[in-house]
């Protein structure tokens, strides 16, 4: 009886102190308008790349806590606009697209050059930044926004306006020279359109439109892009210049084997071999040095969040927030993709880094500010009516 008496007392504070506490965590990561599941897998990214990150730069500190630096100010910015609403953002679509806009031509006008390409706009003493970065956010903002307000699924004359939003900043950052940007902010924009749910007639119209165009592309192209194209068929046409990246690349993921080399022992990388390791080619440094061990935990860990994204992009009650939030997580999966099937060698090589991984200021910014609108539009859903 004394027991029985002692166990009616003694179990309930526990289960109410826990419940308790979860409310309080529940409550303090919808006050701060944070996913606490897609944050610890972010920090847990950003974490494991810049363990690879002092490896890929030759075992420099600096490079690493200016890395981690620039990985803070990008955190930062996710949670400031984590905090505006769906309405805000929306309000914001049009003059961050024109803001976007007017950085491309000034970059065109009096950008900086470096690598021989004109992609940066300078504020002496202060910061060297690409505008075609901010597109990659605009332009899916701008045309959500625009959707959003018409009948869906969108007729024939939205599609012609949608065309003209995408087609001019396209052509702005294609010209700096930078094919790569300027097909990855086409894509974050064309998934807005087929999130706006195309019939298969029109998708179908639109692939044909784009084969159509491939030989104009091909025509319009730089020198050195058609010589990327004709690498990606045969690297060993020309293995001490354009090929040269791609075979030392997947030469260094081919000798990783299944668990590597082991941590700062890769020889592709370590004796300086391998071009743009810590920056494009990081892959290849992770691949030669964890072995395909390494290289699957990583993938895994991009599909968690990929599959998280999606999940809040889902849950989202209106259209604008579904539209943007479904392109933002999709064109994150296309960066990771492109990035290691060009280091792969089953892609062409076209300069894009891996997200939260490779050495960037401007990049990882842009990423984590489209995980804080992904976050805000899933915050403030509880605000609508059910």
């Amino acid at each position: 009886m004394a027991l029985s008496g002692l166990s009616r007392h003694w179990r309930p504070h526990p289960v109410k102190a826990s419940a308790s506490g979860m409310a309080r965590r529940r409550g303090f990561w919808e006050r701060v308008h944070l996913d606490p599941w897609l944050l610890g897998m972010l920090l847990v990214l950003m974490g494991a790349g810049l363990v690879v990150m002092y490896s890929a730069s030759g075992q420099r500190i600096d490079t690493v806590i200016s890395q981690g630096v620039r990985f803070g100010v990008a955190l930062g910015v996710m949670v400031v606009i984590a905090q505006f609403s769906s309405a805000t953002l929306m309000r914001w679509a049009l003059p961050a697209y024109l803001l976007g806009v007017v950085m491309l031509i000034a970059v065109e006008l009096v950008g900086d050059t470096g690598m021989g390409a004109q992609r940066w706009l300078v504020v002496p003493g202060v910061i060297r930044f690409q505008p075609s970065e901010l597109m990659k956010l605009a332009m899916p903002l701008m045309v959500a926004a625009y959707l959003s307000r018409r009948e869906l699924p969108p007729r024939l004359g939205d599609l012609a306006v949608c065309a003209l939003i995408i087609g001019a900043p396209v052509v702005l950052i294609a010209k700096q020279p930078d094919l790569g940007t300027s097909l990855l902010v086409a894509t974050a924009a064309i998934f807005v359109v087929l999130l706006a749910g195309l019939s298969w007639r029109i998708i179908g119209l639109l692939t044909a439109l784009a084969a159509a165009a491939l030989p104009l592309l091909w025509m319009n192209m730089h020198d050195y892009q058609r010589r990327r194209v004709l690498t990606f068929l045969d690297p060993n046409s020309d293995p001490l210049g354009a090929g040269w990246n791609i075979i030392q690349s997947t030469t260094a993921i081919g000798s990783g084997g299944v668990l590597g080399k082991g941590w700062l022992e890769g020889t592709q990388s370590q004796l300086e071999f391998l071009p743009e390791r810590h920056t494009d080619f990081i892959v290849a440094v992770l691949g030669e040095e964890f072995g395909l061990v390494g290289m699957l935990t990583f993938l895994l860990l991009y599909l968690l969040i990929v599959c998280r994204g999606l999940w809040l992009a889902a849950e989202a009650q209106e259209t604008f927030g579904r539209l943007l939030a479904g392109s933002i997580i999709l064109t994150f999966f296309i960066y990771v993709f492109v990035n290691i099937g060009m280091v792969s060698g089953i892609l062409p090589v076209v300069g894009v880094p891996l997200p939260l991984v490779s050495y960037g200021g401007t990049s990882s910014v842009t990423l984590m500010a489209g995980f804080g609108i992904l976050m805000a539009i899933h915050a403030h859903r509880r605000l609508l009516p059910r």
